[in-house]
């Protein structure tokens, strides 16, 4: 006897071959019915004998093409009506979507073989995608994913392409980027003349799928060099995309972790330690941000003969937003690139290569962004709709529909004007595309009342408004990616800057509490004085001046083995005339401080390289005792911490072993801290977040001296520990806040 089935199937399920794919399981099971698109989802319709309908069901869930991600499978009983035939039907627009988007997939290995054999018709076409790869979110303009509502709707299928495209039995069925040399967009000029001029040591500016990049060849240190001075980027490491895997293995030590990342879907940056050094890439850095290709252009320029290892960095000048739109392109980049390689294929919105690393905790996404964007961080108990507008640094927004918290791609530093328009943009674009009405719709934004992410949305049209205080929304991003939500917990949050409940300037807290109840601030650093608010986060002598104006004793600043500037003493004077003067908890400023006393009293050239460098130093010294970081009371005291590197440098000691020593100190406090509020709150889970948790070392002391005494330490691990993922914390707390 046959019976009747709806399947309302959610999760990750347009743009990844996941019609095409039930409509071959339908057959296969010869079931009849039909499937589309819609709104929320995918709908299918199936009638047949029960017991095939029950075996679809198992297939559907275990042999879903591999970008598919399911979330959810439900099945009601359904009216028998007659189907003969299986079909795809025309996707349905009713109703507001909350389908998830997939993000860009990478070229997969049979549109890879194709692109190489002479004798297919897509030889050597640098657009070859199908249902399993080739670009998603940055083609899709509006929702449900069909190929009028991207931007391939400028280039009509020819008879090849719409042929495969209706082929149910075809790999391309309904893949709606679908084109070919005949109908498609090209490229211009040639991928030759772009691999010669790089082979010439030359930049070339190379549109690839959310953006420009800037390539040269990274073993031409004259050519890394021009692109430095050109890019005004003095000492930010570059991305270096290789040709292949085994070529990474010779540059770097791959773990299998690492290879994981570099090899997966996502295709991120992936920083490894270096094994060799490329002149001018990352300088003064031991490891390499590698990244394989992933579009079918970067297979073409390699096979054209552009060397195996190119700098691969995002085009724009420094803190400037990537270029997308082949005009603005032209215009800003006009001074760096020799030469432009452009496809005609227009790209919907800028997305950045994202950032990864296998850390000690496993995998962690340091910037989320292309291959990830705008994927489901979350499912909050809350069903929304919801926009949550981030922080100033690192921004990214995260819009809540239907309890799916949607995390946009990486969108920059906001005191930029072109990032604080792209920021904009991606509101629109996130708004508009899940149809949400500005008069139901949450606006929540960082307690900073200057953020330019606040004022933002101060401004916007939505009825309701709520501020989230910014250390708790980093641990709160953590239980959001876990969806512990009844979890009580002990959370640290250090970063360098985050505005207090008292208006001081955070980045040393620790919380006890959980979702349900929030998080009470228990304890946090002993607090310090900081010269020239935000500026001294530029000039880690001004940070020692703020730390250090509390200690009592301390030898001549400005003669070896201290070399401080006459910034240091213009910054005491500031603090004692309490000009321009803040009070500061902040762990990022004592890094900053401690790295200025080992010799780092220089500007930074981009954010967060004191520390940075400190960390480097630390890790090429021998392992020492911790340097001393009591409680005292309420407070982790860091006077002692500094007395110990200076009596250690004017003793003499090696400036890697102090920063060991330091590190480990830094460490010891927050274990013996954790220990204590631990006991006292009757919880065994730590929850780490907030920037300075990006720091490798420090996470690998935590561990090595809680997790053998029982204690779970939770980390990010979908959305950055920095900035990157306050829009997820805020987007948690204000669904319990509104609970």
């Amino acid at each position: 006897m046959n019976i009747a089935r709806n399947v309302r199937v959610r999760g990750t399920v347009q743009g990844v071959g996941f019609r095409p794919f039930v409509f071959r399981l339908a057959r296969m099971h010869a079931l009849a019915g039909w499937v589309l698109n819609e709104p929320t989802g995918v709908d299918i319709h199936l009638e047949g004998a029960a017991a095939a309908i029950q075996r679809f069901l198992h297939d559907l869930e275990n042999e879903a093409p591999p970008a598919a991600r399911i979330t959810a499978v439900k099945v009601d009983s359904a009216e028998h009506c007659g189907f003969q035939d299986f079909t795809i039907r025309e996707s349905q627009a009713s109703g507001r979507p909350s389908v998830r988007i997939s993000p860009d997939l990478p070229v997969c290995g049979d549109c890879l073989a194709e692109l190489f054999d002479p004798a297919d018709p897509r030889y050597l076409y640098p657009y070859i995608n199908c249902t399993n790869c080739g670009p998603r979110y940055t083609v899709i303009e509006s929702l449900p994913y069909d190929r009028p509502n991207t931007t391939m709707k400028h280039w009509p299928m020819d008879a090849l392409c719409a042929g495969q495209y209706g082929d149910p039995l075809d790999r391309r069925f309904h893949a709606q980027p679908i084109a070919c040399p005949a109908c498609g967009p090209r490229y211009r000029p040639s991928i030759e003349a772009i691999a010669q001029l790089l082979r010439d040591g030359r930049i070339a500016a190379i549109k690839g799928i959310g953006g420009y990049h800037l390539a040269c060849d990274a073993n031409n240190a004259a050519a890394v060099g021009a692109l430095r001075e050109r890019k005004y980027r003095k000492e930010k490491p570059f991305a270096v995309m290789v040709r292949s895997i085994e070529i990474a293995r010779r540059l770097a030590e791959i773990s299998p972790e690492s290879e994981a990342l570099l090899t997966s879907t996502a295709r991120p940056i992936v920083l490894v330690p270096a094994k060799v050094e490329l002149a001018g890439v990352a300088p003064g850095n031991s490891e390499l941000g590698l990244l394989l290709p992933y579009a079918p252009l970067h297979h073409l320029l390699f096979a054209a003969g552009a060397p195996e290892v190119l700098v691969m960095t995002s085009a724009n000048r420094s803190s400037e937003p990537i270029a997308y739109e082949d005009h603005d392109a032209r215009v800003q980049l006009s001074e760096i690139a020799d030469a432009f390689l452009i496809g005609e294929r227009p790209i919907a919105r800028r997305v950045d290569d994202s950032v990864a690393r296998a850390g000690a905790f496993g995998p962690v996404i340091l910037r989320w962004s292309r291959g990830y964007a705008p994927g489901v961080a979350a499912k909050l108990p809350f069903s929304g709709p919801l926009l949550a507008v981030g922080a100033d640094l690192k921004n990214t927004i995260t819009l809540v529909v239907d309890g799916q918290a949607f995390v946009s791609q990486h969108i920059g530093d906001l005191d930029h004007y072109g990032s604080l328009r792209a920021f904009e943009q991606t509101i629109r674009d996130l708004v508009s595309m899940y149809e949400v009405s500005w008069d139901d719709l949450l606006v929540v934004h960082d307690q900073h009342p200057e953020y330019a992410s606040t004022i933002h949305a101060r401004g916007l049209p939505a009825p309701r408004k709520l501020a989230v205080q910014h250390h708790r929304a980093h641990i709160a991003s953590v239980l959001a990616e876990k969806e512990a939500w009844d979890e009580r917990v002990i959370g640290v949050s250090l970063d360098g800057t985050g505005y207090g409940d008292d208006g001081s300037i955070w980045g040393g807290e620790f919380f006890a509490g959980g979702m349900t109840e929030g998080f009470h601030r228990v304890m946090h650093l002993r607090t310090a004085a900081l010269p020239g608010g935000d500026a001294s986060a530029r000039y880690p002598v001004q940070c020692a001046a703020g730390f250090l104006s509390q200690m009592d004793g301390l030898p001549a600043l400005d003669e070896p083995p201290f070399v401080f500037p006459q910034r240091y003493q213009q910054a005491l004077q500031l603090i004692n005339k309490k000009i321009r003067t803040f009070e500061t908890t902040s762990i990022g400023r004592l890094f900053d401080a401690a790295a200025a006393l080992l010799g780092y009293t220089r500007e930074i050239s981009f954010e967060g390289q004191a520390a940075m460098w400190l960390e480097q130093l630390a890790r090429s010294g021998a392992t020492s005792d911790a340097y001393p970081f009591p409680i005292d009371g309420a407070t982790l005291d860091f006077r002692p911490l500094l007395a110990a590197v200076i009596s250690d440098r004017l003793d003499g000691s090696e400036p890697a072993a102090i920063a060991r020593a330091f590190q480990r100190g830094i460490a010891s406090g927050l274990c013996a801290a954790v220990r204590s509020l631990c006991e006292t709150n009757g919880t065994q889970t730590v929850v780490l977040s907030g920037g300075v948790f990006q720091n490798e070392m420090l996470l690998e002391d935590a561990k090595a001296m809680l997790v053998p005494e029982g204690i779970r330490i939770w980390t990010n691990a979908s959305v950055p520990p920095n900035d990157g993922g306050i829009s997820l914390g805020q987007a948690a707390l204000a669904a319990f806040e509104h609970f």
